[in-house]
């Protein structure tokens, strides 16, 4: 499947989201402003783009592993999602786990986005729900080994 994401450039300065290699399923976001993270701190951080999103799909934001490893800096709501009807900047929540503080600099790739399908859902309220082999457990329930 196929989908046209159109993106809008807010200032000159915008970089489009970029697939770094064919069949990679997220784009690379780019930071389009400076600034300093410190340790145990978010950040916003604006991208510059806004973007219209195919009916029936949304946009997932997700951390970037090589961030999350060599700086330990990662997107805090992970993943966010940009709805459909979304037609503001994206930006992204950067947080940072390290213990030194993390410069975002300008066009640096924070983030990157999946665009994904939504299905359509009717929500039946019942008294009943039918049985499982999991039942309610949950939390840990199944253990570690």
């Amino acid at each position: 499947m196929k989908y046209k994401l159109k993106v809008k450039l807010l200032n000159k300065d915008a970089l489009l989201p970029l697939q770094a290699n064919k069949g990679d399923a997220g784009l690379d976001l780019y930071s389009n402003e400076e600034k300093v993270i410190m340790p145990g701190e978010a950040e916003l951080i604006s991208t510059g783009i806004s973007i219209e999103l195919p009916e029936g799909t949304e946009a997932q934001v997700r951390p970037r592993s090589g961030l999350a490893l060599k700086h330990s800096v990662t997107v805090l709501n992970s993943p966010g999602t940009i709805d459909e009807g979304y037609r503001g900047e994206i930006k992204v929540i950067l947080i940072n786990h390290g213990k030194d503080e993390f410069k975002v600099e300008k066009h640096v790739r924070i983030a990157q986005m999946v665009i994904a399908p939504v299905p359509k859902v009717e929500l039946v309220q019942v008294e009943e729900l039918s049985g499982s082999a999991r039942g309610e457990g949950g939390f840990g329930s199944s253990g570690l080994k």
